[in-house]
Formats: C-alpha cells, sequence, structure tokens
C-alpha cells in the first residue's frame, strides 16, 4: 500500500488528449481520485470567489451614508425599539 507522500507522478513535456487524461484518472485508487477531487473542487471555488471580487469591484455603491445619517438611523430604531418594549 503507497502512501500518499510515496505517490510519484512524473510529467515531463507530456502532452494528453481530455480523453487520456480522464482514463488515467479513472485508474486511480479511491484516496487518489478523492485527492483529485477536491483540487477540482478547490480550483472551481477559488474561480468563484475571484469572479465575486470582480463584480463586488465593479459594482459602484447606489447610496453613500454619512456617519451622521447612519447615528441617526441607529438612534431612531433604538427609540422605536423602547417604545415597543413600554408598550
Amino acid at each position: 500500500m503507497q502512501t500518499e507522500s510515496s505517490v510519484r507522478v512524473t510529467i515531463p513535456h507530456v502532452s494528453l488528449t481530455l480523453d487520456q487524461l480522464l482514463a488515467a484518472i479513472r485508474q486511480l485508487d479511491e484516496q487518489s481520485l478523492s485527492q483529485v477531487a477536491q483540487a477540482i473542487l478547490e480550483k472551481d471555488r477559488d474561480v468563484r470567489m475571484i469572479e465575486l471580487i470582480h463584480r463586488l469591484n465593479q459594482s459602484s455603491a447606489t447610496t453613500d451614508i454619512s456617519d451622521d445619517v447612519l447615528n441617526a438611523e441607529v438612534q431612531a430604531v433604538r427609540q422605536a425599539r423602547i417604545q415597543r418594549s413600554h408598550t
């Protein structure tokens, strides 16, 4: 039984078709196959996170709220809660 650290993959200047790559992946043992799946999921998660960051950076804030306006809104909500708790 080979451990993860003893598994050696040497691919100098190798060119594979997608079908060849898939065939090689299908030959992997369960643990190695799980590692390949995890690497693919991590790559997908990284790509989605980068896309989200780009979308957020491109979108502009619809309204800028000053600290004074924000503090006034917080005070109004607090007052409303106090009034509700007394009724």
